[in-house]
Formats: C-alpha cells, structure tokens, sequence
C-alpha cells in the first residue's frame, strides 16, 4: 500500500496513517459516552447534526471570501482559495451523503412490519 494509507483486512476502505499532516488539525478524542435518556438521545442527535450543518455552511462562507479575496486583490493566494473551495466542496458532498443515509434509513423503517 502506499505511503498515505494501509488497506485494512477484510475492508474496502483505506486508513490513513496516524502521522499529522502539516496545517490539518488531528481530530478531537472521543469523550467517553454518558448515560442517555431517550429524549435527550434525539435532540444530541438534532444538536450533532445542526452543529455539523453550521460547520458546512462556514466552510462555505470561507470559500467565498477566499474567492473574493482573490478576485479583488487583496493578496489571498490562489492555492488558499482553491483549497478553501475544494474543503468546502467535500464538506457538502459529506453533508449530502449523510441526508441520503439518513432517509434511506428512515424509509426502511417505514418499510418495517411490525
């Protein structure tokens, strides 16, 4: 396998390697999990998703004035807003991919026979 990756046995996915890249920040710990009550479950579920939705919508935000930026001189570089859009392009493909699974999940339980 190359350099930025191993394949996992049994698994069509590839896992990169655990050095940190230069100017990507390492994803933050998983906190231990707590006790839940049903009704808290569904508005931490609501809470992750509006959280995740805000996080696109700045990706976005940022790849605009990048692109501003860039097109009224004030000396963002080009490489930073290409790698701004493309940050925010593949934050909304995994935003739309998310909403997919969410209602192909959902449809499979209406279609569920009880």
């Amino acid at each position: 396998m190359s350099a930025y990756g191993t394949m996992m046995p049994n698994a069509d996915i590839v896992r990169p390697n655990a050095l940190p890249m230069p100017g990507v920040d390492a994803p933050a710990p998983l906190d231990q999990p707590s006790e839940v009550t049903p009704g808290q479950s569904a508005s931490d579920f609501g809470n992750v998703l509006g959280q995740f939705i805000s996080d696109v919508n700045a990706k976005q935000n940022a790849a605009t004035q990048a692109v501003s930026g860039l097109q009224s001189g004030e000396g963002v570089p080009l490489h930073q807003a290409v790698i701004a859009m493309e940050e925010a392009n593949v934050s909304f493909q995994l935003m739309v991919e998310v909403r997919n699974k969410l209602l192909d999940s959902y449809q499979e339980l209406m279609r569920m026979q009880i």
